[in-house]
C-alpha cells in the first residue's frame, strides 16, 4: 500500500479519528458491522459503514462519540503491521468491502499494512487495512465531533450497495472546536441557496426537476455580466466565440475516450431513429470537429476557441446541493490548438486571464488563492491515456510556467485528467472555504484521438496540441 508518513500533524489527527469512529461503530453494533473507506478530508474525516439489517441515525452519535471518548482515554498506541495476503483474508473473511481492497493492493503488487490499536498488553484490540499516517495513540486526538450522516455508494458506482457515511470532525483543543462552530453559523449566514432565494437571483421547480436551476432575470444579469467580463479579458489573448449543439452521438465521446470514463454519467436521448445520441457532458470533443472542418496551416495556429455554455450530467440525487452541484452546469469553456512550442506562451495567457479576472474581484491576493500542480498518480497509469513521453512534456511545461510567472503550484499526484495534466487555481471564499475554480490543462491525448493536424513549415503534416481552459469553471458553482 502506499505509504502517508507525509502526512500533516492535522491529517494524522483526523485519519487516527476515523479509525476510533471505526472502532466505536463496531462495539456498538457488533462483529457484523462491515467497513468501507475512512479518510480525512480537508475539514475533518468520515468512514463508511455497512450495517446490514441495523438502524442507523445521527440520534447514535452520543452514544458512539461516548465510545469514541472511552477509545481516547484509554491511549490506546498505534501500531503498524506489515501482514501476508493469507493472514488479512482471514482476518476480514466476513467483509466483502476489505476484500475487495485487498485485491486491489495484491494486484498492484504493494505490500499490505493494518494500523492496530493496542493496550498496555501490547494485544492488538482493533485492526484494519490502511496506508498509515497516524497519531502515536487515541490519546493524542484532542477534541473530536460527530458533524453529519449520508449515504455513499461503494466506490461512488450506484451499481454498488449503498453505504452508511458518518462525518466528523477533530481538533487539538475546544479552542478549535468553537471556532469551527463558528465558521457553521457564519456558513450558514452565507448559504448561497438562502442568498439566492432572498436577493431573487435563482429559484429550483419540482416540475422542472432537481439539480436544474432557473435564473432569474437579476441572475441572468449577472450571469451575463461574469462571461462577458471573461470574454472581454480573454479577446485580447485571441479567443474567439464558437457555438455548438447540446446533444451529440455518443460516437463523438467514444472517439475521445470519454465515453469509458463518464458514460454512466451521461443523458442518453433517443430520437425517431436509431442512432443513440447523449445531452453534452463536456464541450472540447466538440471543438475539436471544428479545428478539423479544414486543413490547417502553421501559420494559422494557435486557434482559439471559447464558449460559455450548458452541459449535462446526470448526477446522484443525494449528491446535489444548490448551485455547488448540479445537473445543468453552464461552463465558460475555452480550447486552444497549437504547435508544441506555442504550449508554455498559450498557458502563461491563460495565467494571466485569470490574474485579471481575479484581481478585479479582490481575489487573486496572497492568501486568497493557491495553484495545484495536477499530474498523474504513478501507482495506477491505467486510469490515463496516452504517451508517457507526451504526459512527461506536458507535466514540465506547467511546472516552468508555474516558475517562470511566480505561481508556486505544488505538485498534486493523483489530480490530473484522464488526458492530461493541469494547474489548478484554488481560491478561497468569505469564509475561507476553498473552491477548486480556473483550471488550465495540457492535452495531447484527444488531437491523437480524432487525427487533428496542420502542415508545418517543411509542408507535411503535423500534430497540435490542445489546451484546455476555464476561468470560472461552473457559472452556477462559480455564484
Amino acid at each position: 500500500m502506499a505509504n502517508n508518513d507525509h502526512l500533516t500533524l492535522e491529517e494524522r489527527r483526523r485519519h487516527t479519528a476515523s479509525h476510533i469512529l471505526s472502532y466505536a461503530v463496531g462495539m456498538m453494533f457488533g462483529k457484523e458491522v462491515k467497513r468501507g473507506v475512512g479518510p480525512w478530508t480537508g475539514e475533518g474525516y468520515y468512514q463508511d459503514f455497512d450495517l446490514g439489517d441495523q438502524e442507523f441515525s445521527s440520534d447514535d452519535f452520543k452514544k458512539i462519540e461516548k465510545k469514541m471518548r472511552w477509545i481516547i482515554n484509554k491511549d490506546f498506541k498505534v501500531d503498524k503491521k506489515i501482514v501476508e495476503e493469507k493472514e488479512a483474508r482471514e482476518i476480514f473473511a466476513h467483509d466483502e468491502y476489505k476484500q475487495e481492497l485487498i485485491d486491489g493492493i495484491v494486484e498492484r503488487g504493494d505490500q499490505i499494512t493494518f494500523h492496530n490499536f493496542v493496550n498496555e498488553s501490547g494485544e492488538a484490540v482493533y485492526h484494519d487495512l490502511c496506508a498509515g499516517g497516524h497519531l502515536e495513540s487515541t490519546g493524542q486526538i484532542g477534541v473530536f465531533k460527530l458533524t453529519k450522516l449520508a449515504g455513499a455508494y461503494w466506490r461512488g458506482d450506484s451499481e454498488n450497495p449503498m453505504m452508511v457515511r458518518v462525518y466528523g470532525v477533530a481538533f487539538p483543543d475546544q479552542e478549535g472546536l468553537d471556532e469551527y462552530k463558528h465558521f457553521l453559523e457564519e456558513a450558514a449566514k452565507r448559504d448561497h441557496r438562502k442568498l439566492g432565494k432572498e436577493l431573487d437571483l435563482f429559484t429550483f421547480s419540482d416540475k422542472v426537476g432537481s439539480g436544474l436551476p432557473l435564473f432569474t432575470p437579476k441572475g441572468t444579469f449577472l450571469r451575463e455580466t461574469i462571461a462577458n467580463t471573461i470574454q472581454d479579458i480573454q479577446a485580447d489573448y485571441g479567443y474567439e466565440k464558437v457555438n455548438i449543439p447540446h446533444i451529440c452521438k455518443k460516437d463523438l465521446y467514444e472517439t475521445s475516450g470519454h465515453w469509458d470514463k463518464f458514460k454512466e454519467d451521461l443523458f442518453h436521448v433517443r430520437g425517431k431513429g436509431d442512432t443513440e445520441f447523449v445531452m453534452k457532458p463536456m464541450n472540447c470533443p466538440h471543438h475539436t470537429q471544428i479545428y478539423a472542418s479544414q486543413m490547417r496551416s502553421y501559420r494559422d495556429l494557435p486557434i482559439r476557441y471559447s464558449e460559455v455554455t450548458t452541459c449535462y450530467r446526470d448526477e446522484q440525487p443525494g449528491e446535489l446541493l444548490g448551485l455547488s452541484r448540479v445537473r445543468s452546469l453552464t461552463q465558460d469553456d475555452g480550447h486552444a490548438f497549437c504547435r508544441i512550442d506555442q504550449v508554455k506562451q498559450e498557458v502563461k495567457n491563460i495565467a494571466k486571464v485569470v490574474e485579471s479576472f481575479y484581481t478585479k474581484l479582490g481575489m487573486y491576493e496572497e492568501g486568497r488563492f493557491r495553484v495545484s500542480l495536477s499530474v498523474r498518480d504513478p501507482k495506477t497509469p491505467e486510469k490515463y491515456l496516452g504517451d508517457p513521453a507526451d504526459w512527461d512534456k506536458a507535466e514540465q511545461f506547467l511546472q516552468e510556467v508555474s516558475d517562470e510567472q511566480g505561481l508556486n503550484a505544488v505538485r498534486t499526484e493523483g489530480e490530473a485528467a484522464f488526458y492530461g495534466p493541469k494547474l489548478d487555481f484554488m481560491f478561497k471564499d468569505a469564509i475561507g472555504r476553498e473552491w477548486q475554480l480556473s483550471t488550465a490543462q495540457i492535452d495531447f491525448v484527444q488531437p491523437e484521438r480524432f487525427g487533428l493536424e496542420y502542415v508545418n513549415e517543411e509542408g507535411n503534416k503535423d500534430r497540435p496540441v490542445m489546451i484546455h481552459r476555464a476561468i470560472a469553471g461552473s457559472l452556477e458553482r462559480f455564484f
